[in-house]
């Protein structure tokens, strides 16, 4: 095979990564839990087999928690995301060439290892574990589909020790007649509802079906996906991550907003995040989109209001920022500054036409201050140095109610000093 592919996956990794720091939750049932502390995102082996469903809300498994003690934990992204970076920058040593698919989640092109293919990437897994303490598995096929298959293989069954191989064998026709097609990468709800009306139940019967009935069943996305699983490459490797067209930094807030002063500095910290993702990934914005709406199910008045303006010249400066997203937030609210009679309980803010900032337009008529972008520079260095939200804009505020809650949060282990783990001998 020309470019095998391999994924590396790693297990329950938000529970994976709690349990590092606490040996103490190996063995228990942990579930973490999504912004609010409100569904379940994540669960460990033994509170999958209590029955805690992905998504599930906190308040529907309250009783098990009680009975079996299970853990229950806030996300905690700051921690999540250096892992994943000390997880890929240690599979980046096994390849030239990788692609971080998702937190959990990197793609890396195995060409070239020939017999040792096998051996490699089994010390990849090992060298993952021992430098960062993350259990993996990883699938190696001929595409990304089918390693993705080959991954779901080597985390159900234990006879493959973490690393299923595809591209010899008939391990693949064999799992693909007894595992059912809602298991296919991309093959979601609504896919799987229209294969069943067809008569196509498993991977295999995907696999065989030709590919304009696929096209005309779910699109050229799933003739895509049957022409992969065949071991036809459609979907390739991007070992260099593409330009960004859009961006949004979103939060649902941790106490209702009632006010407009309360609305603006959340919409304050959502533009000033947005600022900081841009200059990292080194774009400027020439569009942004501020929305805020209530809670849709609660049985409260229900309300949504968004607004859009533009910035020209383009920019990544969080001044410029701020200020269009404050504008935007005053068009949009409906009544006088103390309240509206709505509670909301989700804000964000969308960046749109990105382009790199050594290629946006200059406009002749406009001028950013130097001094703005400057100062940007320096709440970056500060801000680095000392930890988030050390130096803010005022419009921000500082007592932010709007804050997710995050009630069960564990220490930030790896990314403050205020909470390196202490060991006591």
């Amino acid at each position: 095979m020309e470019k095998p592919i391999a994924l590396i996956d790693c297990n329950n990794f938000y529970v994976s990564c709690e349990r590092l720091f606490d040996p103490r939750l190996r063995g228990k049932p942990v579930v973490v839990l999504s912004n609010n502390d409100g569904c379940a995102v994540a669960r460990s082996d033994e509170a999958k087999a209590l029955g805690i469903k992905m998504g599930e809300p906190a308040h529907l498994f309250k009783d098990k928690t009680k009975e079996h003690g299970i853990r229950l934990f806030s996300s905690n992204y700051t921690l999540y995301g250096d892992i994943s970076r000390r997880v890929a920058a240690t599979i980046s040593d096994f390849s030239p060439r990788t692609e971080i698919y998702s937190i959990d989640e990197t793609f890396v092109d195995l060409s070239g290892f020939g017999g040792r293919m096998l051996s490699h990437a089994a010390d990849m897994r090992a060298t993952v574990r021992q430098n960062t303490g993350i259990a993996t598995c990883i699938g190696i096929a001929g595409t990304k589909t089918l390693a993705k298959f080959a991954n779901f293989l080597a985390k159900k069954n234990p006879v493959f020790n973490g690393v299923c191989d595809l591209t010899q064998g008939e391990i693949a026709a064999f799992a693909m007649a007894r595992t059912d097609v809602s298991e296919v990468w991309g093959v979601g709800s609504r896919t799987t509802a229209k294969l069943r009306e067809v008569g196509i139940n498993t991977v295999a019967q995907l696999r065989d079906m030709p590919l304009p009935y696929a096209r005309q069943v779910g699109t050229v996305v799933l003739e895509r996906t049957v022409a992969e699983l065949r071991g036809i490459p459609c979907i390739e490797l991007q070992d260099v991550e593409p330009t960004r067209k859009g961006m949004a930094v979103t939060r649902s807030a941790g106490t209702p907003m009632t006010s407009l002063a309360v609305m603006q500095q959340a919409i304050t910290a959502h533009a000033t995040r947005a600022a900081e993702k841009l200059r990292h990934h080194g774009l400027v914005a020439s569009q942004m989109t501020v929305f805020f709406h209530t809670n849709p199910h609660n049985g409260s008045a229900r309300d949504s209001a968004s607004r859009t303006g533009k910035m020209s010249p383009p920019s990544n400066a969080t001044m410029a920022l701020v200020s269009t997203a404050l504008a935007c937030a005053a068009r949009a609210w409906k009544g006088d500054h103390v309240g509206n009679g709505f509670a909301y309980t989700k804000s964000g803010v969308i960046l749109d036409d990105l382009i790199q900032q050594e290629s946006a337009p200059v406009d002749l008529f406009a001028f950013e201050n130097a001094n703005a972008t400057r100062l940007s520079a320096a709440m970056d260095a500060v801000n680095d140095k000392w930890g988030k939200k050390t130096l803010i804009l005022a419009s921000e505020g500082f007592k932010r109610p709007f804050e997710t809650k995050a009630n069960m949060r564990s220490p930030r282990y790896t990314t403050r000093l205020s909470d390196l783990p202490v060991v006591r001998a």
